[in-house]
C-alpha cells in the first residue's frame, strides 16, 4: 500500500511536535505529572446526559480498566480507539499488506499519522457503540446526540494525550493511564467499599461481627495474591548460554521469560469477551423474525424498565465475565461472599432454543467454567498469532541473534541450529505462559479481586517497564558518553 498518497489527508491531522532537545528525566516527570493530572480531571468529569449511578456492574468495571476508562464520565471510550488502531496496524503490517521501513522516518511519521487517523474513526464509532447499546444509561433520549458527541471528544482528547506523553513522558500513555486506573479502583474500592463495608459490621457488634468485616476485605486479599503471583511471573525465566563468536570469552545468558508475550495474550482475548458483550446490547428487545436466535445468543432482564438491560443469558454470556460483586447490597452486590459463592453454585441462567418456544438453564458453576476456558484457550491462540506477526518466534530470534554474532557453545555458527535449539522452548513457553495469565486472570474475575486479574497483571508489567526505563535514563545521565555511543 503506497501511503504516500495519504499525505494530503494526514498533514491536516493536528500533532504533536517532539522536544528539540532531549529531556531529561526530571522535565520527563514533571510532565508526566501534569498530563496525568489531566487524566484525573477527565476521569472525574461526568458526561452530561448520563446516568452514572447505573453503571456499577463487575464488567462494566472490568471494561473501564482494560480501557483505562471510567464509564459515564467523558472519557468512557478511554484507550480502545487506540489498542484496535495499533492492533489492526500490527496486523496489516505483520502480513505485509502495509510495507513499512522503520528505519525511513518520513515512513515512520506516514504510519504514525495513518494510525491515530484509525484511533479517531474507531473513537467515533466507539463512541456511538456504548450509547446506542445502552453500556451508559441516559437520563433522556433528548441527550443521545450531546452524549454521543461528549464520549467522542473525550477519545480524541486521550489519543493526544498519549502522543503527548510519549514524547514527553517516561513511558506511553496508555502504560500510564491504565496504571493510574487501576491506582484508584483498588485505593478507592478499598477505602470507599470495603472499608466501609467492614466498619458497618463491626458497628453492628455480635459474635459475627469480625468474621464479616474481615471478609468484607476479601477483593482486596485475591488482588493482593494475584499481585504476588505477577511478580513471580515476570521474574521467571529460562537461560539459554550465548557466546560472541568474534570475541573469545565473551558469553552471556538469553533469557526467556515464562511471560514471553507479556500479558498481551489475555489483554486481547478479555478485549475480545468485552466487545462481544457490548455488541450484544443491540439485541436486547429485539423482537423480529431471527428473535429466537437473538435470544438463543444474548438474553436479557430488565427491558423495557426504567434501566438498562442487564445480559443474564444465552450463548455469550456463558463466554462473558459477567458474575455479580460480592459487595454488601448497597454497593450492587449479593451481600457477601457467602450469597456470592452460593449464587456460583445455585443459580441458574437461561438459554433459548434458536428456534424459539423451549428454554432451559444452565447452572452458573457451568458459566464459571466456560467463561475460564474459553479466556484461556482464546489466550494461547492469541499468543501464538501474536508471536509470529511480531517477529518473536524461534525463526525471527536466530536471526536476529545471528546478526548480532551470538552462538550457542558447541554448535556451529548457523541461525539453523539456534532456531533449532530456541524451538525446543519458546512454542512450549508461549503456551504455558499464555495459559497461566489466562488462569490468572479468570480466578481474579471470578473472585472479583479488586482492580481485576488483567489491570493488576498489566500494571506490574507496565511499572516493572517504567523501572527499568528509568534505571537506563540515570545511567545515560551520569555517564553520557555511554549514551552517545549508543545513539
Amino acid at each position: 500500500m503506497a501511503l504516500e498518497k495519504l499525505d494530503p489527508l494526514l498533514n491536516m491531522l493536528p500533532s504533536i511536535s517532539k522536544s528539540n532537545i532531549p529531556l531529561s528525566l526530571k522535565e520527563k516527570l514533571k510532565w508526566t505529572a501534569i498530563l496525568m493530572a489531566v487524566y484525573y480531571v477527565l476521569f472525574s468529569v461526568p458526561a452530561i446526559g448520563v446516568n452514572t449511578s447505573a453503571t456499577s456492574q463487575g464488567v462494566e468495571q472490568l471494561i473501564s480498566i482494560i480501557f483505562a476508562a471510567r464509564i459515564g464520565t467523558i472519557i468512557t471510550v478511554g484507550i480502545s480507539p487506540i489498542v484496535v488502531a495499533g492492533i489492526i496496524f500490527s496486523f496489516l503490517s505483520g502480513a505485509d499488506i502495509i510495507k513499512i521501513d522503520q528505519n525511513n522516518p518520513l515512513d515512520r511519521s506516514r504510519m504514525q499519522g495513518l494510525q491515530k487517523l484509525t484511533a479517531i474513526v474507531i473513537a467515533a464509532a466507539e463512541a456511538f457503540i456504548f450509547t446506542a447499546t445502552g453500556q451508559i444509561t441516559l437520563l433522556s433520549n433528548s441527550f443521545y446526540g450531546l452524549v454521543i458527541l461528549q464520549l467522542f471528544i473525550g477519545a480524541v482528547i486521550i489519543i493526544y494525550m498519549d502522543e503527548a506523553m510519549s514524547k514527553f513522558g517516561i513511558t506511553s500513555g496508555i502504560n500510564l493511564f491504565i496504571c493510574g486506573n487501576v491506582a484508584f479502583s483498588v485505593v478507592a474500592g478499598t477505602v470507599n467499599i470495603l472499608g466501609a463495608e467492614a466498619l458497618t459490621y463491626l458497628a453492628g457488634r455480635g459474635a459475627t461481627a469480625l468474621p464479616n468485616a474481615i471478609l468484607a476485605f476479601g477483593p482486596l486479599f485475591f488482588a493482593v495474591a494475584v499481585l504476588l503471583v505477577s511478580i513471580y511471573a515476570y521474574e521467571t525465566n529460562l537461560e539459554i548460554p550465548l557466546v560472541f563468536s568474534q570475541f573469545r570469552g565473551v558469553g552471556g545468558r538469553l533469557p526467556i521469560p515464562l511471560l514471553y508475550v507479556s500479558v498481551l495474550p489475555v489483554v486481547l482475548a478479555t478485549a475480545m469477551q468485552l466487545n462481544l458483550v457490548i455488541l450484544a446490547g443491540f439485541l436486547a428487545g429485539y423482537h423480529g423474525p431471527l428473535m429466537g436466535l437473538a435470544n438463543f445468543l444474548a438474553s436479557f432482564s430488565g427491558v423495557g424498565g426504567s434501566t438498562r438491560p442487564v445480559l443474564s443469558g444465552g450463548l455469550i454470556y456463558l463466554i462473558s465475565p459477567n458474575f455479580p460483586l460480592p459487595y454488601s447490597g448497597a454497593y450492587g452486590g449479593l451481600g457477601g461472599y457467602p450469597e456470592y459463592f452460593n449464587y456460583l453454585l445455585t443459580n441458574q441462567d437461561p438459554i433459548y432454543s434458536p428456534f424459539g418456544g423451549s428454554i432451559f438453564y444452565v447452572p452458573e458453576w457451568v458459566h464459571v467454567i466456560v467463561y475460564s476456558l474459553v479466556l484461556i484457550i482464546l489466550c494461547v491462540i492469541f499468543g501464538k498469532f501474536w508471536t509470529g506477526m511480531a517477529g518473536q518466534d524461534a525463526k525471527s530470534l536466530a536471526a536476529q541473534l545471528g546478526d548480532v554474532g551470538w552462538q550457542i557453545p558447541g554448535f556451529r555458527r548457523d541461525p539453523r541450529t539456534v532456531e533449532a535449539m530456541l524451538n525446543r522452548y519458546i512454542p512450549s513457553i508461549i503456551t504455558l505462559g499464555s495459559m497461566f495469565v489466562g488462569i490468572l486472570a479468570a480466578f481474579a474475575t471470578i473472585t472479583a479481586a479488586i482492580g481485576s486479574g488483567v489491570g493488576i497483571l498489566l500494571s506490574v508489567g507496565i511499572i516493572y517497564m517504567i523501572y527499568k526505563q528509568m534505571d537506563q535514563e540515570r545511567m545515560f545521565e551520569t555517564y553520557p558518553q555511554l549514551n552517545r555511543l549508543i545513539s
